[in-house]
């Protein structure tokens, strides 16, 4: 792309800027504009002093450039002595002349005057009182201010953008947080160079291409491809940069013109969207791949979990985000809402699939890769010696640690777990795995009696479903609404229905009792 760099521009040095103005409302310097722009946006990066005929060769850009006209000879003003040696100074990068007037001078020559209004070059008389020590002083005060600020607001953005990865929308929230602290608008684009998400109010059409192509630009295409790229346009300055995932993951960041610390800010969302996009664990998608492989092959259920992970014991873990849950039930979080009470909660939104990268960083904080979103949860697998905790933003259910052959019971502990979690607005609910009263009743025993108790149910999932929900919670209408997201009176019909259909009084604590104990061992 025409007009990109890979690399800092050499004829500004990467330091702080001040703006000219700035140094020129300096009243114990009383420094007047004379000659060249006015321009507000004008700024100086460093002072320097020199009498030299031709200060190019010392000039590294973006300095106030001291004399005393001691250079200067005799017939100066009759020749193009002060054009030549304007134009080099504008040819170096400099960003304004100070011209010192006395000893040398007792008035600033009028024919460098008209060679910067030609060239376009600021010129600063500097009166006979201050010294040039004071006018470098003075930029030297004003750059380190600037860089204080500097390292206030990247400080300030690090943080907001840690705080925004660890919510339950990671990347988006990245992303909008990164728009917010570069005043602009933020992409990032997947393997195929397609826009996946982005924040921040949208550029035209064109800069949006632009950046497009920019991304390009970074992404893994051999040796040598750069990490980043910059482009300049008429509308908007352009940055991308590579995610470190190795799999073609790109940043974009569209922002109106460059301040000092975009970079610094830019480059920590790029590390955080790396950690977010990439896989957590070396090798881990070709472990899942040969673990999918063997399954269908005929694999048991031993020798594939071996495939995934060191642990042949294993957590299932179901989790939910805490914000769904409140979209879905306007007011839940306030146990005096007048509509809970009266069960005049609205119909839960359809339950929409969890964003995918989430789900990935909720793995990464749980140390597995293992996960499956599925409906409005997140199901994982994790390794037994790296126990659950609660996650910022998620409600989670637990299982016991089963081995591979019982996964699915675990399954169902964990399902249960988070209704329980839900229901009680609980981060984190275990499944207990204390030795209970039922355990002394033989299994066959156990489930024989289930299956003969239950059997009017049996084909009523949801009557079931609901019944153990409203008995798991102390016979609580609202809390097992919230749990099964459905209407309180929706949860009075089918306790109602199911004890009907079981030709039973529910009020009574040991029928309560023995259906508790069907329900769990069936």
């Amino acid at each position: 792309m025409e007009g990109t760099h890979t690399v800092p521009d050499p004829a500004v040095p990467p330091t702080p800027a001040v703006p000219l103005t700035a140094l020129l409302a300096r009243e114990d310097l009383a420094l007047r504009r004379i000659a060249g722009p006015s321009d507000p946006s004008l700024v100086v990066h460093a002072a320097h002093t020199s009498e030299m005929a031709d200060p190019y060769p010392y000039l590294l850009g973006g300095e106030l450039l001291l004399t005393a006209g001691v250079h200067i000879p005799d017939a100066a003003g009759s020749g193009t002595y002060f054009d030549d040696y304007v134009s080099r100074i504008v040819a170096a990068g400099g960003a304004a002349l100070g011209f010192g007037l006395a000893p040398v001078h007792d008035t600033v020559p009028r024919a460098l005057v008209a060679a910067c209004d030609r060239h376009g070059l600021p010129l600063i008389e500097v009166p006979p009182g201050t010294p040039f020590t004071a006018v470098a002083r003075a930029v030297w005060q004003l750059l380190a201010q600037a860089r204080l600020t500097e390292l206030r607001r990247v400080s300030d953005a690090q943080q907001s953008l840690a705080a925004a990865a660890a919510r339950p929308d990671p990347v988006p929230s990245v992303l909008r947080q990164l728009a917010v602290r570069l005043g602009g608008w933020a992409a990032l684009y997947g393997p195929e160079g397609t826009e996946i998400a982005s924040a921040g109010r949208a550029p035209e059409p064109p800069v949006r291409a632009s950046l497009t192509e920019l991304a390009e630009v970074v992404r893994p295409s051999g040796p040598g491809t750069p990490t980043s790229a910059t482009h300049a346009t008429a509308a908007a300055h352009l940055a991308a940069y590579a995610l470190g995932t190795g799999h073609g993951f790109a940043l974009g960041v569209a922002t109106p013109g460059r301040e000092p610390g975009d970079h610094t800010i830019a480059s920590v969302a790029a590390v955080l969207l790396t950690l977010l996009t990439g896989d957590q664990q070396t090798g881990s998608g070709a472990a899942r791949t040969s673990a999918l492989v063997r399954l269908l092959l005929g694999g048991t259920a031993e020798e594939v979990a071996l495939l995934l992970g060191s642990s042949a014991i294993w957590f299932v873990v179901h989790a939910a985000p805490d914000d769904r849950r409140d979209r879905a039930h306007p007011g839940a979080r306030d146990p005096a809402d007048t509509r809970l009470r009266r069960g005049a909660r609205p119909a839960p939104a359809h339950p929409q699939p969890p964003d995918l990268l989430a789900a990935t960083a909720l793995g990464a904080a749980l140390g597995s890769p293992l996960i499956d979103p599925v409906g409005d949860i997140v199901r994982l697998l994790v390794p037994a010696d790296r126990t659950p905790e609660p996650q910022p933003g998620w409600t989670l259910g637990v299982s016991a640690p089963a081995p591979a052959q019982h996964l699915p019971a675990a399954a169902t502990q964990a399902a249960r777990a988070l209704a329980r979690a839900r229901a009680t607005r609980t981060p984190l609910v275990r499944h207990s795995t204390r030795p209970a009263l039922d355990d002394l009743v033989p299994r066959e025993d156990a489930q024989a009696h289930a299956r003969a108790l239950l059997a009017p149910l049996a084909e009523h999932p949801a009557l079931v479903e609901t019944l153990r929900t409203w008995l798991s919670l102390h016979g609580s209408w609202d809390r097992t609404a919230v749990a099964l997201a459905v209407h309180r009176n929706t949860v009075r019909q089918r306790i109602a229905r199911s004890a009907e259909l079981l030709g039973t009084e529910l009020d009574d604590p040991d029928v309560r009792m023995e259906l508790w104990f069907a329900l769990r061992r069936q």
